[in-house]
């Protein structure tokens, strides 16, 4: 009969190293990883901005100061700030339907939600042009009542909200099962009820994860170009976002205007993975207890 001896904590701790690779093939892999990094990400990252101030600050500013270029930079800051907290909503109540509940095509509800990551952004901004054009059904409808959807902000919207809205949702499917439903149960248990129970329990065991998604959200909700370019009808000034501003400058070989507004974008983009990092330095022992690492 095979006795099960208790495992003690000194053989519990053995490491074992993960590769067997001498330090020459890491040193060798790290430097390959690093050079395609360079070349693919740092160097074209730094020639935007060497191109945006090649004719120096004044140049740069007025480029970003110019009517059209104001327009863009609003418009972009109003579709993402109309974007992505309802992309939240959506992610959360999804997260917390996929997460919690049991029910007949949970799996086909899981796809959809995944479908944009599948699906060009110029096929979702063609679906909402056949969808509300004049020649649709809903179109004259909306025309007779004075709404505007192609080629005016609702759609510009409509469209960056269909290819973001998978980022805040799966950033907590995971993370949501991974948690289970014990403590939502317990809460219950105590008598709290179904609004208590998500905003004193489940949002604090999520808050993490709903932020990483936010962030996500909101880098690509500025830079989306396909499914706004199909749906904004190019208007400068009135539809124009700025990576649409930015390929219309370019296409006027004004290089240095094109430049510095995707200099701008850039500079979003950083932001945004500056707080992503943060976060991770202050927080890393919380979002990694909240992710069950």
């Amino acid at each position: 009969m095979a006795l099960d001896l208790p495992q003690t904590e000194s053989s519990a701790k053995v490491w074992h190293p993960a590769t067997t690779e001498s330090r020459a093939a890491r040193y060798a892999l790290i430097a390959i990883t690093l050079a395609f990094l360079g070349l693919f990400l740092f160097m074209p990252l730094v020639s935007v901005f060497v191109e945006a101030f090649r004719k120096g600050p004044a140049e740069y500013f007025a480029a970003l100061l110019e009517p059209d270029a104001r327009a863009a930079i609003r418009l972009t800051l109003l579709v993402a700030a109309t974007a992505v907290p309802l992309n939240l909503i959506f992610g959360v109540v999804a997260a917390w339907t996929i997460a919690k509940f049991e029910f007949k095509g949970k799996a086909f509800l899981t796809t959809l939600i995944d479908l944009p990551f599948s699906v060009s952004p110029v096929i979702s901004g063609l679906v909402y042009v056949l969808l509300f054009s004049s020649h649709s059904v809903l179109g004259p409808w909306l025309k007779s009542h004075g709404i505007e959807v192609l080629f005016a902000v609702p759609g510009i919207v409509l469209a960056t909200m269909f290819v973001t809205f998978p980022f805040v949702a799966r950033e907590l499917i995971p993370l949501m099962q991974h948690q289970g439903t014990t403590d939502e149960e317990a809460a219950l248990s105590l008598g709290a009820n179904g609004w208590q129970t998500f905003w004193h329990v489940t949002l604090p065991n999520i808050k993490w994860g709903l932020l990483y998604g936010v962030l996500l959200c909101n880098a690509r909700a500025m830079g989306e170009f396909g499914a706004v370019s199909v749906v904004s009808g190019h208007i400068r000034g009135l539809t124009n976002t700025m990576p649409l501003h930015v390929e219309i400058l370019y296409n006027e070989y004004n290089f240095v205007a094109a430049f510095a507004v995707a200099s701008l974008l850039a500079l979003l983009a950083l932001v945004t993975l500056v707080l992503k990092t943060l976060l991770e330095l202050k927080y890393g022992a919380e979002l990694r207890a909240a992710s069950g690492h």
